[in-house]
């Protein structure tokens, strides 16, 4: 299959404002197609490279102004210490790690190589006192962003999604070429890993380099809201609310509305960064069997208007240890205890490896998870993407949620866990990155 010109204009109106978007890509030379894997998934089939993964990646802080950037990139092969290639070797299908079939190029690299990805990129819009995001959900594992020759920013981290402000780096109507060099050590390096690892065999499986989340840009006021935190409290039917936001003045206001479908359930007003209370009066309880979310609106308000709008989503629920009736302290969830019956999920792909090829696919595996009745699944030494949680939050289903292993983690490793302050600092950075990008999911009730 030859790329197609990639022109498309993506236009939502949100007044008093028209975001005009478009992410052009060049014609290219090079032809991209999937690769033949061992196993091939059904919906490998289904995959159409203009529109990969094009679902919203953030579904508890959603916004209506954004474009998708997966799909067909070029990249280049390098030595690890080399600088932007002056010549690319082909076409790369984002979001899908450079080892797998549907990546279209199933190559494996090593410590000693880096992965560069090459698009074009322009911003259709005055912007003025709105800012751009650029946004990665995972790049894995040490990525370096450049926009043109100038470097925007770096991020170390496989699992946790990242961004950069590039409003000052781009000029509206202007092509601009957007680069991501992506270095993975794999299990040669002291990072988190999981199942990853540079000699496949038995248990443990094939590396899973560079993107493989959703690349995706937005567009935000001048001041606008960072993220949230909910904790339930359903002994005393109300919730803690802090949100966070960015570049706010101190008469700025948020606007914070609790709906149960459209039945208002509770309106108050804040200050960023401030922790409030709510009430939830009779509370419905978040359960596997009936798996009720309250929605969220969040508006950031400044004297002449609205600045910022998100919407959200929590669940009332609570974890806690106590005993059951033959006095054994067991997991309770809302203060009844609940047997918890579910697999070991370990999200490897035979042709996407840690990218499922589709939503439908990782919805599937779900679906037939609850249908086969399980209650739970342990998350194993893995992170899904956001979509992944919004869904067991949705369809009912406790997640354990593990943190992937670092190196030195296999069966009979000599010397068992060896960490050094870099390895173990790092381990202890990914992981809180982990809890503060997923803590308010309902369905992980353990990391």
């Amino acid at each position: 299959m030859k790329p197609k010109t990639c022109l498309k204009y993506f236009v939502i109106t949100i007044l008093p404002i028209t975001f005009l978007l478009a992410a052009c890509q060049k014609k290219s030379d090079f032809v991209w197609e999937k690769k033949q894997a061992p196993i091939m998934t059904r919906w490998s089939e289904e995959l159409d490279p203009q529109k990969v993964w094009d679902v919203y990646p953030r579904p508890q802080m959603k916004r209506g102004n954004w474009k998708n950037l997966n799909g067909l990139w070029e990249y280049a092969i390098t030595e690890a210490d080399a600088g932007k290639p002056t010549t690319m070797d082909g076409t790369i299908l984002v979001p899908f790690p450079i080892e797998s079939a549907l990546s279209g190029v199933q190559k494996r690299v090593d410590k000693n190589k880096k992965i560069w990805y090459k698009r074009t990129l322009r911003i259709n819009t005055r912007m003025k006192t709105d800012r751009i995001l650029l946004n990665f959900e995972a790049v894995d594992w040490l990525a370096e962003v450049f926009i043109d020759d100038k470097k925007v920013g770096e991020h170390k981290g496989g699992y946790d999604p990242f961004s950069f402000d590039i409003t000052n780096y781009i000029k509206a109507g202007e092509k601009h070429e957007l680069w991501v060099s992506a270095w993975d050590p794999s299990t040669d390096g002291y990072q988190p890993v999981g199942k990853q690892t540079t000699n496949p065999r038995g248990i443990w499986y094939t590396p899973s380099s560079g993107i493989w989340q959703t690349v995706w840009i937005e567009k935000v006021p001048g001041g606008y809201i960072n993220d949230y935190e909910v904790v339930p409290d359903i002994d005393n039917e109300e919730i803690s609310i802090l949100v966070n936001c960015q570049n706010v003045k101190p008469s700025d206001e948020l606007e914070i509305t609790i709906l149960d479908g459209s039945k208002l359930v509770s309106r108050v007003k804040a200050s960023a960064g401030v922790r409030i209370s709510v009430d939830i009066p009779g509370p419905k309880l978040w359960t596997p069997d009936d798996p009720f979310l309250y929605s969220l609106d969040i508006k950031l308000v400044r004297k002449n208007g609205r600045l910022d709008k998100v919407n959200g989503y929590f669940g009332m629920r609570k974890i806690s240890l106590g005993k059951d009736n033959e006095g054994i302290t067991r997991i309770m969830l809302n203060n009844k205890f609940v047997f918890q019956n579910g697999p070991l999920d370990q999200g490897f792909w035979p042709d996407g490896l840690y990218t499922p090829p589709t939503e439908e696919a990782m919805v599937y595996d779900l679906d037939i998870t609850k249908k086969m009745g399980f209650n739970m699944l342990r998350k194993h030494v893995k992170v899904e993407p956001r979509r992944f949680y919004y869904w067991t939050d949705k369809m009912g289903l406790l997640v354990w949620q593990d943190m992937p292993n670092g190196r030195n983690m296999e069966a009979g490793a000599e010397g068992g866990i060896v960490s050094g302050t870099e390895a173990t600092d790092n381990f202890e950075m990914e992981l809180r990155e982990l809890i503060n990008t997923l803590r308010n999911h309902p369905s992980i009730i353990m990391w």
